[in-house]
């Protein structure tokens, strides 16, 4: 019994040291964002010595935040939606049908998994220079729809595989079709793993730099990411500004996944154990 309470004060000691390496960062963003740009390095141990708006003021007055967030709202939003009905049209028909290159298709979209995305940088560059998408969110939301389909796929195969056929041969008696039984007993059973899928798509769209650096040039054209990094030159870094934009970028993923957080665990869980 002393052996488990020392290995009890244990594991929570280490827990509480995880949690104070992993918070410190934002805790010091969150901070920093509310302290005028002379005090942010400051030797002095305090929390605050003059407590400012100053810096969300002067993100919102300077650049073009406002549009660059509608931009990454538009653009991380449309990749969701196209990721997740793609890739669950996909999952269902690997699932519930039986055809030739079956397993081969669920191999080709492992691999997918297993290649860096940078690989992808030039040809779809040049397609989308061919197809005059330069500059517009489409280039965005097709790039990062091809990062995001493979894993969802996968992600729901697994979670669609847990759902009883018989309560979709109960609708085939009741009339339903292979997409009504699909859209109206599938989907709704399966809303904690689409949860996951979707909450990933968005977190690739809304986070990404390298693609939208290299996609958009025009300013009014930019994402937040891309947006931000405007901001920095060699000579001049206004801490002050980017650690309010980097609080006021992650506030939509943080609303996202309180909302979503049941949905999350769940889906994460059961589509992972079997599949």
């Amino acid at each position: 019994m002393r052996m488990s309470r020392r290995r009890l004060v244990l594991t929570h000691l280490v827990l509480w040291i995880a949690l104070g390496w992993a918070i410190t960062p934002v805790l010091w963003t969150l901070l920093s964002s509310f302290k005028p740009e002379s005090d942010i390095f400051s030797t002095r141990i305090e929390l605050f010595t003059r407590f400012t708006f100053e810096n969300y003021i002067d993100l919102l007055e300077r650049g073009n935040f406002v549009t660059w967030g509608f931009n990454s709202i538009l653009v991380a939003t449309l990749t969701t939606g196209i990721s997740v009905f793609l890739a669950s049209t996909a999952a269902y028909a690997i699932s519930r049908f039986r055809y030739r290159g079956r397993s081969a298709s669920l191999y080709v979209f492992l691999v997918a998994q297993m290649f860096p995305a940078i690989i992808l940088l030039v040809p779809l560059y040049r397609i989308f220079v061919g197809l005059g998408w330069l500059d517009t969110p489409l280039s965005l939301i097709f790039a990062y729809a091809t990062f995001a389909i493979p894993f969802s796929i996968l992600m729901l195969k697994g979670y669609f595989d847990t759902i009883p056929y018989e309560l979709e041969e109960a609708g085939r008696v009741d009339g339903l079709g292979v997409f009504g039984s699909f859209w109206r007993i599938v989907m709704p059973l399966s809303i904690p793993g689409i949860a996951v899928t979707a909450f990933f798509a968005f977190i690739t769209a809304w986070n990404e730099f390298l693609f939208a650096r290299a996609f958009l040039t025009n300013r009014d054209a930019m994402t937040l990411p891309v947006g931000m990094s405007t901001f920095i030159d060699p000579l001049n870094q206004p801490w002050g500004i980017l650690t309010a934009a980097s609080v006021l970028i992650s506030l939509p993923v943080m609303i996202l996944f309180y909302v979503a957080q049941k949905y999350l665990i769940s889906g994460m869980t059961t589509g992972g154990v079997k599949g």
